[in-house]
């Protein structure tokens, strides 16, 4: 597998991850490949969170940094799954948090920045997944994380 395709909509993204608003935080997937792949969020001064982290001055909570390249991370995966696997039902499955590694956060995201999401497949078997996820913003390292994920069927 090369490249499962060069970009996703939130139509598609939205059929392999359950969350929806408030809580969908990738826009786009801007690229999967079988070692990874990329995808974004705008950070907008409309999100619910705004109006009581920090009033007066406005930052992206970092738990919900660590939670978007997860979100991209699972889509990442199950797409690739699929791609491997085409007549598996990878829509019908389901990405949960087990573990998060090795975090740091080194810039604040604030309204109007595009939150850029680098996912580098670490172990993808079975029904475990490791990642590694980069936020940027403009290029600069925003945060990092290790993520360990369970694939389990959609009940």
């Amino acid at each position: 597998m090369s490249e499962v395709q060069k970009e996703y909509d939130i139509v598609e993204i939205m059929k392999y991850i359950p969350h929806r608003f408030p809580f969908l935080l990738v826009d786009r997937v801007t690229e999967i490949n079988e070692n990874g792949g990329k995808g974004y969020k705008n950070v907008t001064m409309n999100e619910w969170f705004f109006q009581g982290h920090f009033p007066g001055r406005p930052i992206y909570p970092g738990v919900l940094i660590v939670e978007g390249m997860a979100q991209c991370a699972g889509f990442i995966a199950l797409k690739i799954l699929e791609a491997k696997n085409p007549e598996s039902a990878n829509k019908e499955n389901l990405m949960y948090f087990m573990m998060i590694d090795k975090t740091k956060f080194r810039k604040m995201v604030l309204p109007g920045d595009k939150l850029e999401y680098e996912i580098s497949i670490i172990k993808l078997s079975g029904k475990i997944a490791k990642f590694q996820g980069y936020a940027r913003v403009n290029g600069e390292l925003c945060a990092e994380a290790e993520m360990t994920a369970m694939i389990d069927e959609r009940k």
